[in-house]
C-alpha cells in the first residue's frame, strides 16, 4: 500500500547536562566537563515510493541526546544525527502551513536542532569563585510538527475511467507491472514506468461522483498536479466516449480547475476491438474537445509506436 500523507513530529535531541565534580588533589578545583550536544534531526531524499509507510508506526522522530559531562574535563558525546529519509516529490508543511517541496534526488535539510550541552562547573571557575558547585542542565532540541505530503514526479500522467486500458498501456509502454484486470478499479494505487527516461504515472480509476468521495474519489488526483501531460484513455468500445471524457474532466474541475490547463492528448485505447468505421465514428465525436486524438492498441506495434513518437516529443 502506497502511504501519500502522514503526520510526523520531528524533535532533537536534548543537550546532556554538565557535570559537578572536583579534582581528587586537595585545592586543585573543579573538573567537571560540558555535556554534549542533542543530535540533529535531517530529511533526505530518496526515489523509494514507499519510504513514507515506516513513519505510520513511527510518527514521533526525534534524535539521541547528548551524554552528561565527564571527569577531568571531558565533554560528554554528541547524541547522532537522525536522517528521515522520504520520497523525492514529497512537500513538507509546517505549523504555520509553509510549504517546502523536495523534488531532488539526494536532497537533505536540517528539520531540528539539537538541544545545546549544558557547562559543567569547571567552565564556572573564576578568581572570585574558585569551587563553583553547579552545572547547567542541556537544553531541549527543537521540536516541530510536520505533514509529509507525497505528489509523484512524473512527465506524463494516464487518467480515466476504470477499464480503460490504463495499466495495461503502462505496461506494454514501460517496465512497469501494474496489476491488470477484467474489472473496475484493478489499480488500487498510483503505478509508475520509464519510458526512454520520461516517468509516466498510471493514475487509478476515478468515477463520476469522485469528488463526492464516490469510487476511489479524488485521493490519487494530486499525483498529477506536477505532470507536463495529461494521457487522456477512454475506451474504443465505449457507447458514449465524449461522455466518458467529459465525466473526466468535470472531475478533474472540481478537484482544481488548474489540472484543466495541462496539455492533453486523448487516446482511444483498445481499438482492435472496434471495425474502422466506428472508431472513425468516435475520433469524430471526441472532435469538439479540440484535443489531439491517436487511437492505440497493445496488440498494434504502429499505434503504439505513434504514441511514443508523440509524447516524446512533448
Amino acid at each position: 500500500m502506497l502511504i501519500d500523507d502522514v503526520e510526523i513530529i520531528a524533535e532533537g535531541g536534548k543537550g546532556g547536562p554538565g557535570r559537578v565534580a572536583f579534582y581528587s588533589k586537595k585545592g586543585a578545583g573543579p573538573s567537571g566537563g560540558d555535556g554534549g550536544g542533542g543530535g540533529d534531526v535531517y530529511i533526505e531524499t530518496t526515489p523509494d515510493l514507499y519510504a513514507l509507510n515506516k513513519f505510520l508506526a513511527h510518527q514521533q522522530c526525534s534524535a539521541p541526546n547528548g551524554e552528561p559531562g565527564g571527569l577531568n574535563r571531558k565533554s560528554g558525546a554528541n547524541g547522532k544525527d537522525l536522517n528521515l529519509v522520504v520520497p523525492v516529490g514529497t512537500t513538507l508543511i509546517d505549523g504555520e502551513g509553509k510549504e517546502t517541496e523536495l523534488n531532488s534526488l539526494n536532497q537533505k535539510l536540517l528539520l531540528a536542532k539539537g538541544g545545546l550541552g549544558g557547562k559543567g562547573n569547571a567552565f564556572f571557575k573564576s578568581p572570585s569563585n574558585t569551587t563553583p558547585r553547579y552545572a547547567q542542565p542541556g537544553l531541549k532540541g527543537e521540536k516541530k510538527k510536520l505533514i509529509l505530503k507525497l505528489k509523484l514526479i512524473a512527465d506524463f500522467g494516464l487518467i480515466g475511467l476504470p477499464n480503460a486500458g490504463k495499466s495495461s498501456l503502462l505496461n506494454e509502454l514501460t517496465n512497469a507491472q501494474a496489476k491488470t484486470g477484467a474489472y473496475p478499479f484493478t489499480t488500487l494505487e498510483p503505478n509508475l514506468g520509464v519510458l526512454n527516461g520520461k516517468v509516466i504515472a498510471d493514475i487509478p480509476g476515478l468515477i463520476e461522483g469522485a469528488s463526492e468521495g464516490k469510487g476511489l474519489g479524488h485521493k490519487f488526483l494530486k499525483h498529477i498536479e506536477k505532470v507536463t501531460l495529461l494521457l487522456h484513455c477512454i475506451s474504443s468500445d465505449s457507447v458514449k466516449p465524449l461522455s466518458d471524457y467529459k465525466i473526466i474532466r468535470d472531475e478533474i474541475k472540481r478537484f482544481s480547475p488548474r489540472l484543466l490547463e495541462k496539455q492533453e492528448i486523448i487516446l482511444l485505447t483498445k481499438s482492435d476491438l472496434v471495425e474502422e468505421k466506428d472508431l472513425e465514428k468516435k475520433i469524430k465525436a471526441l472532435s469538439e474537445t479540440k484535443s489531439k486524438i491517436i487511437p492505440v492498441s497493445i496488440h498494434n506495434w504502429d499505434s503504439l509506436q505513434t504514441l511514443i513518437q508523440t509524447i516524446l516529443q512533448k
